[in-house]
């Protein structure tokens, strides 16, 4: 059966998606990766792209502070959320920090800390850091002194090991699907952690996740603009969660752990 004959029935990705919105979304992106190809990232296509997608505010990291220069990087960020009122999605900052410079890591989240942001975003992989390098725990604690919830990348199945027991809120945004088994039972043990839904496309990741750990630990991501929005909003639309769970994952949690509340509840 072919669409191009007039035989099929095309795709409407958005008659499934219904009516849904996204209040948060956990992994949005600013700038561009030197080293591939790929959507150039600026403020302007970014929110143009979370308001086409019905996402009304994205929690979002500057590349440049990745990759580039921390500190510039992350003050540029705070100057763009202070001046998004008005654009298609609101910004709520993530700061950035360099893992292969600890002590500079822990610094400047102090200083991130001080200025109101609520969130710390690591980058592994493209640090070329390992999850057991000290520098990783290190961060991890004074995230947690701080009360910042953690975003972290990397392969959930060798950096849960860093955020635990450090009393740490932890999200982690590359838990794929086929490695759910091994964050259900790292998290079974670690009320602080979270996972992105953003790799959890397979047929029952997100049901799983919520009957094991409860639908609060799952946060819509989409990674706009290095990836498709639509494909883990389809998936959350048509999931078998209840309408109360599809919208604490759509947004209800994020926004629980990016709150002024959150940020105020240091650990000792």
């Amino acid at each position: 059966m072919a669409i191009k004959d007039g035989t099929g029935t095309p795709f409407d990705a958005w008659r499934l998606v219904d009516g849904l919105e996204v209040a948060l979304d956990v992994d949005v992106l600013f700038g561009a990766y030197p080293d591939r190809e790929g959507p150039p990232g600026t403020p302007a296509s970014v929110l143009g792209t979370l308001g086409e997608h019905r996402i009304r505010a994205g929690a979002a990291a500057n590349l440049r502070a990745a990759l580039f220069d921390v500190r510039s990087g992350n003050d540029e960020l705070l100057a763009l959320a202070a001046s998004s009122t008005g654009a298609p999605a609101s910004v709520v900052p993530v700061g950035a920090v360099d893992l292969r410079d600890p002590v500079g890591a822990a610094r400047e989240m102090d200083r991130l800390a001080q200025a109101g942001m609520r969130a710390v975003r690591l980058f592994p992989d493209e640090q070329g850091v390992e999850a057991g390098f000290p520098s990783v725990r290190h961060v991890a604690r004074r995230a947690a002194g701080l009360g910042l919830t953690v975003l972290t990348g990397g392969d959930v199945r060798r950096f849960w090991q860093p955020f635990a027991g450090a009393g740490a809120t932890v999200v982690f945004l590359d838990t794929h699907f086929y490695h759910l088994g091994d964050f259900l039972v790292a998290a079974a043990d670690e009320p602080g952690f979270h996972t992105s839904t953003r790799l959890l496309n397979s047929p029952d990741a997100l049901e799983l996740a919520a009957a094991e750990l409860g639908a609060d630990r799952l946060l819509y991501g989409s990674r706009t603009p290095h990836y498709e929005p639509l494909v883990p909003l389809l998936r959350l639309a048509t999931s078998g969660l209840k309408p109360e769970e599809i919208a604490a994952v759509a947004g209800g949690n994020a926004r629980r752990l990016l709150s002024a509340e959150a940020a105020r509840r240091p650990t000792s």
